[in-house]
């Protein structure tokens, strides 16, 4: 048993990390990004294939004999790229942004070179404790309260995404809950966000074990700028609590998907603490932008929550995926999610004298993601981050001046940030569902020519089409050029009638 059959003929100098040729190789790479980077304008933003194109074009099977450097490299130009929705081009104005720079690409070269995985101090103290200390550097450029921070009583953990974060500090409150009511009353638990929280609370939910009826999904109106209304929260809450259930978790935003809306966090952490609900922010997108002091005041109030997350992947340049989680008491996820098997057993943990991250997280092993982050904000400082984001608002807010300069399109809620929510709006004597038929038209002519790409949502059952602005390499003369286009199309469009 274990032995190898005689017949199996032995390969011989196999060496899969040869030092010389990973230079070469590595140099190659690394001028094929830099070209796709300057000529990535001469692409269609959004991919043009079909589905399944990737198969017919590779064989079944794996070689059996290694092929050149140089023909996989072909492969990636003439096969992958053509597949590639280019989320880097400077007339991506999709979803939201996922920014880079050369600072955070250097950083993740080293995360990726030296393989660390750091799931306890020992594996790697030094990934360890570099992400405890940019984890610190984050909270106090976001002005946090020290309760949040290595230095005080609280601590932060650098995930792949927001659902991550959401998951284990739902199941922390989870917990939390039990251990007053029990485990068997499991199905009394109640989770609260609102109809523009992102999806991946309901899926939090049910990987946690939380009854889908008893997650309460409380309806936003145009008039509070679809922010979820304390006033709602306390009622929906004071339901439940009469009706004998348990209420644990809230997600309030501070960015929302569809519209950038921004909850109230200090009315609505002054409601759930009321009932001992565990309040999680989500501002994965537009936290950010609280490091500038003129955004700082979206999230008033966070010294009464007990956690908080945003991706510096989304407009902080550290390329996907860098998450970052705060919380208050982090005893309260390491006790749900910490485990210590006989193989993992040592000297500095049991001394509770250093931080293990595999009790922070879901699974065990984990990247040297903090790399990219200290990259960056060495790199750059915080001036220049600072005038990054406010770059990006600028250009959002000339592109909200050309929508209003035109009579046919609107504004559809108030700009936030980087992200302007507008529609071809026509004239009174079409239709609500002809309108909508338009602005449908309009948003596939405009990203099936290649040249921008942007998406929908529907906010109060209105169709609204979505400009975020925030691709690394766009400039003014993009957001100009995408606008003229969305001009000339609805000047089609409406000859077209």
């Amino acid at each position: 048993m274990g032995s190898f059959p005689a017949n199996i003929p032995e390969l011989k100098d196999f060496n899969p990390l040869d030092l010389e040729e990973f230079r070469k190789q590595a140099y190659q790479t690394v001028d094929f990004i830099v070209d796709y980077y300057k000529n990535i304008e001469s692409y269609p933003v959004l991919s043009q294939v079909k589905p399944g194109y990737i198969r017919t074009q590779l064989p079944e099977s794996a070689p059996n004999k290694p092929e050149p450097f140089e023909t996989i490299l072909k492969d990636v130009q003439n096969v992958i790229i053509p597949g590639m929705t280019h989320w880097l081009s400077p007339n991506f104005f999709a979803y939201f942004p996922a920014t880079v720079s050369s600072a955070a690409f250097l950083g993740e070269m080293l995360c990726t070179g030296f393989n660390s995985v750091g799931f306890n101090w020992l594996a790697s103290p030094a990934s360890t404790e570099l992400e405890s200390v940019v984890m610190d550097w984050l909270a106090r450029l976001l002005k946090l309260p020290t309760s949040f921070m290595f230095s005080d009583t609280g601590g932060g953990v650098i995930h792949g995404t927001t659902s991550e974060a959401i998951l284990c500090t739902l199941v922390a409150s989870r917990d939390r809950a039990l251990e007053t009511i029990c485990d068997e009353n499991i199905a009394k638990l109640v989770v609260y966000g609102s109809d523009q929280t992102h999806s991946t609370l309901v899926k939090a939910c049910k990987i946690a074990g939380i009854l889908p009826r008893n997650v309460r999904v409380i309806p936003t109106s145009k008039e509070d700028n679809f922010a979820l209304s304390s006033t709602n929260l306390r009622t929906t809450i004071e339901a439940d609590v009469e009706a004998g259930l348990t209420p644990i978790y809230l997600c309030a935003t501070v960015g929302t998907t569809s519209s950038n809306a921004v909850d109230p966090v200090g009315q609505l952490a002054d409601v759930a603490n009321g009932f001992g609900v565990w309040v999680h922010v989500d501002a994965a997108y537009a936290g950010s932008a609280c490091i500038c002091p003129e955004f700082r005041h979206f999230i008033d109030g966070i010294e009464r929550v007990d956690s908080l997350s945003l991706s510096p992947h989304k407009w902080l340049l550290t390329y996907l995926d860098c998450s970052c989680l705060w919380v208050k008491q982090p005893i309260l996820i390491t006790k749900v999610l910490g485990c210590n098997p006989e193989f993992l057993k040592n000297k500095p943990t049991e001394l509770n004298s250093v931080v293990d991250y595999k009790d922070w997280q879901v699974g065990y092993g984990r990247r040297f993601r903090a790399l990219r982050l200290w990259f960056v904000f060495r790199s750059y400082g915080v001036a220049n981050l600072q005038s990054h984001i406010r770059s990006d608002v600028r250009m959002a807010e000339m592109f909200e001046g050309f929508v209003k300069s035109d009579p046919r399109f609107e504004i559809v809620v108030p700009r936030q940030f980087a992200l302007v929510c507008f529609r071809l709006t026509l004239s009174d004597e079409y239709e609500p569902e002809l309108v909508e038929l338009f602005n449908r038209d309009l948003l596939d002519r405009v990203n099936s020519g290649g040249k921008m790409y942007m998406t929908h949502t529907v906010i109060g059952g209105t169709y609204v089409l979505r400009f975020a602005v925030g691709s690394t390499a766009t400039k003014e003369h993009h957001v100009s050029t995408a606008w003229n286009l969305i001009k000339e199309t609805a000047d089609m469009l409406v000859g077209e009638c």
